[in-house]
């Protein structure tokens, strides 16, 4: 196989220090040695959606070599502000418009039932990463005023999706937000994401798989009955099946039109001694653009982010990164009224995007044993759910109900 690599995506996948890289428990010890021999799956990435997919698979008893070429849980998972969220970047009545009503219910429906599956999952697996469960509440902004979320709150009640309008009268009783209006929808939830990721590739561990590291694939191949991947080492390793869950570094082979990186920042707090109530128990962002979300940990830190821009590399500038979390910190302020003062963390990173807001979650075309999962966007949590449950699926030889709602494009 020929060495690719010049081809190959790569970035610096985060700047700055995230708050849950300083946690325990957030990472596991990988080998060294790719020597596995011949395996069921190889799973290219060692974050989030990796992890899901090891676990997934290894549980029901397939055997599994994860691979990375960074340490476990040390890419774009531990820049994620793990607002595990069922509601998609782009508002159910949008998406109804861009790609029809019966694939856009059923991507925001599958969303939900996603969310709802991992809280599950990690309470069934005992993993503990803070998992819980919260309610949303997304805020007019300068992309939706108080029509427009009250057309998104009926079009998600329509389809079965909790979701109550808010009024400017209901959101300053309740959460003492001054904005024309916002929807509070429940099936949400929020996690420390490398706890989570190091918690489902100790599960999958458990039950023989094996996770290396440093390894990097730079060519792959499909054989009678099995795959080939090329390491830069010189090694080749085979497989029944491999699924990619390296986000946007890919190999040019998962090249799609409508996929793109974009960069974003984030802050932690402090641990903050008053909150209102409603901050601690509720998950919020907003309807413009740039737009600003935040949470909170058990310790009453303040999670935020937000200030996207549509560029692939403006992250990696420490000086932005400075005048952007000066940014969300006032726009926090602005809305709750809370000063964090200096940020204890602040990070940056880029991630992918597609162009209608749902992943690609499919097999590679001109492969039948090679998979993908990216695109998430802001659901990179949520939409690795839903990879994961999908691939499985295939390798399986099973049909996903969604699976035509997240294919190749």
């Amino acid at each position: 196989m020929p060495d690719r690599d010049a081809e190959t995506r790569k970035d610096d996948l985060r700047t700055g220090t995230p708050f849950w890289v300083k946690t325990p428990h957030s990472t596991v010890t990988a080998e060294r040695e790719a020597d596995a021999g011949h395996v069921d799956v190889i799973v290219v990435g060692a974050g989030i959606s990796g992890a899901l997919m090891a676990e997934s698979l290894s549980r029901a008893g397939r055997s599994v070599l994860i691979l990375d070429r960074r340490p476990p849980v040390r890419g774009s998972t531990p820049a994620s502000t793990a607002m595990i969220q069922h509601e998609i970047d782009v508002p159910l009545t949008q998406l109804q418009k861009q790609i029809g009503p019966k694939k856009a219910d059923a991507a925001w429906l599958r969303s939900v039932k996603a969310t709802n599956d991992l809280v599950d999952l990690v309470n069934e697996l005992r993993i503990d990463c803070s998992m819980e469960r919260k309610p949303a509440l997304y805020l007019a902004g300068n992309q939706m005023g108080k029509r427009a979320l009250q057309a998104e709150a009926e079009a998600r009640a329509k389809i079965g999706i909790a979701a109550a309008y808010l009024t400017r009268a209901d959101l300053m009783e309740r959460f003492g937000i001054d904005r024309q209006a916002a929807i509070l929808s429940p099936d949400s939830a929020s996690a420390n994401p490398a706890q989570l990721t190091a918690g489902l590739l100790a599960c999958a561990m458990g039950r023989g798989a094996r996770v290396i590291s440093p390894v990097e694939i730079t060519d792959l191949a499909e054989l009678p009955g099995g795959i080939a991947l090329a390491t830069r080492q010189g090694e080749v390793l085979t497989a029944d099946h491999a699924v990619f869950c390296s986000g946007y570094e890919h190999l040019p082979q998962m090249r799609s039109p409508s996929h793109r990186v974009t960069s974003t920042w984030a802050l932690a707090s402090r641990p903050m001694k008053t909150l209102p109530d409603w901050m601690r128990a509720t998950i919020v962002w907003e309807a413009a653009e740039p737009y600003l979300y935040f949470r909170t940990d058990a310790s009453g830190r303040i999670i935020a982010g937000g200030e996207d821009e549509d560029a692939a590399s403006t992250n990696s500038d420490p000086a932005k990164l400075a005048r952007k979390a000066k940014v969300i910190a006032e726009k926090l302020r602005d809305v709750t009224g809370v000063d964090i003062g200096k940020p204890a963390y602040t990070w940056s990173a880029p991630f992918s995007v597609t162009k209608d807001g749902l992943p690609i979650i499919d097999t590679v075309p001109g492969y039948s044993r090679i998979h993908t999962i990216m695109g998430f966007g802001g659901n990179g949590i949520t939409f690795s759910v839903i990879g994961t449950q999908i691939i499985a699926a295939k390798i399986a030889g099973r049909t996903d109900p969604d699976e035509a709602v997240f294919g190749f494009r």
